[in-house]
């Protein structure tokens, strides 16, 4: 477990400027890394992508109405 988060974002940012832009091929072989993980653990695909959407609708409205005041 992290502890102190603000040290791992230090150094990410430390690796991120010294690496220098992402190359989009190496992007896209990390997606789709990502992508099989997530197949593998049965994470994807979603049995019903609009289960508990109304939840999801609600909480949008809530957020929403709490950003304006």
């Amino acid at each position: 477990m992290i502890k102190n988060s603000q040290i791992v974002r230090e150094l990410e940012d430390a690796l991120s400027r010294k690496e220098g832009p992402l190359p989009p091929q190496r992007a896209f072989n990390i997606f789709s890394a990502l992508w099989q993980e997530a197949v593998n653990l049965g994470v994807i695909p979603f049995k019903d992508p609009l289960a508990e959407i109304e939840t999801d609708i609600k909480m949008v409205r809530i957020l929403n109405l709490c950003s304006k005041k």
